[in-house]
């Protein structure tokens, strides 16, 4: 038998010998006469083999897990790096060594870098897409600096990005893991197009590799509206089948990108109801706070928060502290109140445990206790538990600079100049004693009539105008993000009369007059008066 029949044989036995556990049989296959003889030449004719023959049989003999000191795998390495010095290694023969020594070495194998030299001096534009993967894969673990190899990496993404329609879903989900680890930010066409091309794939894809995917899409901050399309028709059918892990990571993807898929929300709804008690505690976070960041309550809302209780109840002292603040008070941004564990939350033993672990009690911290307390104060009148002490609130919530429409305030301000005739009639960017800050404040008498806005005294009235922009609704929706649905809510338990100015209401006013008249319907819809 021919070295390269022979190696042949051993890549089918390890094909079918292999399962995701390892060997199936190992005394069997090993100590099989077939499989001694298959190894014999192997061992002792190394020199004799054709490359191809000996790095598939390395190959191959990696996979069946055959002890890296026998004299066997000694003898094979030994061979492959002298043919290695000598040049002697076609490209097909370079991509199957490096596969071995990753799963051998892994990332602090000397020859990989010598291998990578090699690989420098070949011809990109012949190489199959089987190859391609590969050396991507050995430059993910080999590069230690960022603009290692960064000229091969610049050839290889403009020849991939010609390419791309014939990679299967494992190539795919490879070479974008690869991009990620290799922060080839400037690769944006390569990643644009890897990720259209994801979208037929999806069906395709195991746990593993669209976890892939989802992470790729979040470190290139790429958005995909077939791709969440496609998601929309995987997630529901398949959410009793899919790891968690992967569910997690797509919620992750849909609340980082402000994506409220409802087919999708409503279906890890009914997967947390049913399976919730297998999750790791990050899991069972990770499945709920996006409900709460996007504002949305499932059509088995009861059900879900039900399951949510049962289990903080089970397995309250398994969270992390920084998970389970993050996760208490995602429900309240939807009106959902913890309030059998908020005794345990404002407990300086809790509070402690958050100050000792990273980021500490941080100001987004605070910001969240606070939001907290100040929820239990005025929406859930009937507690009596312990209160968060004064230290460790925050004076005022933190406002997202990407929160206030900068562009869409000049034209309601304008509006209202307009409308009030003086510039003294209404404040912009109030801070109130309630930690919210108020977008545009409107005060008024007794009898309806606009007061100064520096005018502390007889003030009857206070309307709060909360101009929202497009970054305060989830994406392409009308939905508000829980933040702010929270803000307005306690604006209008506080005392403020909330007029909420959405950006789509007021994107096709032409003129200051238009949206005086438009302004004049929202704020005073019967009359107002004036004191000037």
């Amino acid at each position: 038998m021919s070295d390269t029949m022979a190696s042949g044989a051993l890549q089918r036995i390890s094909e079918v010998e292999v399962d995701d556990n390892g060997l199936k049989n190992p005394g069997g296959v090993l100590e099989n006469e077939v499989f001694r003889a298959l190894c014999f030449q192997f061992e002792f004719e190394s020199s004799k083999l054709s490359s191809t023959g000996l790095l598939n049989a390395l190959q191959a003999l990696v996979k069946l897990r055959i002890d890296p000191q026998s004299t066997l795998m000694a003898n094979l390495l030994s061979e492959g790096e002298q043919r290695l010095g000598k040049g002697q290694l076609t490209l097909t023969n370079l991509c199957a060594f490096g596969e071995s020594l990753l799963q051998l070495e892994g990332p602090s194998s000397v020859t990989l870098e010598q291998i990578v030299n090699h690989i420098q001096k070949k011809d990109i534009e012949k190489w199959s897409p089987r190859e391609m993967v590969m050396v991507y894969k050995m430059l993910q673990v080999t590069v230690r600096e960022r603009e290692q190899y960064q000229d091969l990496l610049n050839r290889m993404n403009s020849v991939t990005l010609t390419i791309v329609s014939q990679l299967s879903p494992k190539f795919t989900s490879i070479i974008l893991n690869s991009l990620v680890a290799l922060h080839q930010t400037q690769a944006f066409p390569l990643v644009t197009a890897l990720c259209k091309h994801s979208v037929k794939h999806i069906p395709y894809f195991t746990g593993d590799e669209l976890l892939n995917v989802l992470e790729a899409f979040l470190y290139f901050e790429h958005r995909e509206q077939i791709f969440t399309e496609a998601l929309e028709t995987y997630v529901p059918k398949s959410i009793f089948t899919m790891h968690p892990q992967t569910v997690s990571k797509v919620m992750q993807y849909c609340c980082r990108k402000t994506i409220l898929s409802k087919p999708i929300f409503d279906a890890v709804a009914e997967g947390f109801i049913s399976s919730a008690d297998r999750f790791t505690t990050d899991q069972i976070a990770e499945y709920i706070i996006p409900f709460g960041t996007l504002n949305y309550l499932p059509p088995s809302a009861s059900s879900l928060f039900r399951k949510l209780e049962t289990v903080l109840h089970t397995r309250f002292s398994q969270f992390q502290p920084h998970t389970l603040l993050n996760l208490l008070h995602s429900c309240v941004l939807i009106q959902r109140y913890p309030v059998n564990f908020l005794p345990k939350i404002f407990s300086p033993y809790f509070l402690q445990q958050l100050q000792a672990q990273p980021p500490g009690l941080d100001r987004i911290v605070t910001c969240q206790l606070t939001q907290l307390f100040l929820t239990v104060t005025l929406e859930c009148p009937f507690y009596e538990g312990p209160k968060l002490l004064p230290k460790y609130q925050v004076k005022a919530f933190l406002m997202p600079h990407s929160s206030l429409d900068v562009h869409l305030l000049k034209r309601v301000k304008t509006g209202l100049l307009y409308l009030l005739k003086k510039r003294i009639y209404f404040a912009s960017e109030v801070s109130t004693p309630y930690f919210y800050t108020v977008d545009i404040e409107i005060k008024l008498d007794e009898e309806g009539f606009v007061l100064p806005a520096t005018q502390c005294e007889e003030v009857h009235r206070r309307i709060a105008l909360c101009v929202d922009g497009q970054n305060r609704f989830c994406v392409n929706s009308h939905n508000l993000l829980g933040e702010e649905a929270i803000k307005q809510r306690h604006l209008q338990l506080l005392g403020y009369e909330v007029v909420q100015i959405p950006f789509f209401e007021i994107e096709s006013l032409q003129n200051c007059r238009k949206m005086a008249e438009y302004l004049h319907k929202k704020i005073f819809p019967h009359t107002y008066g004036c004191s000037c």
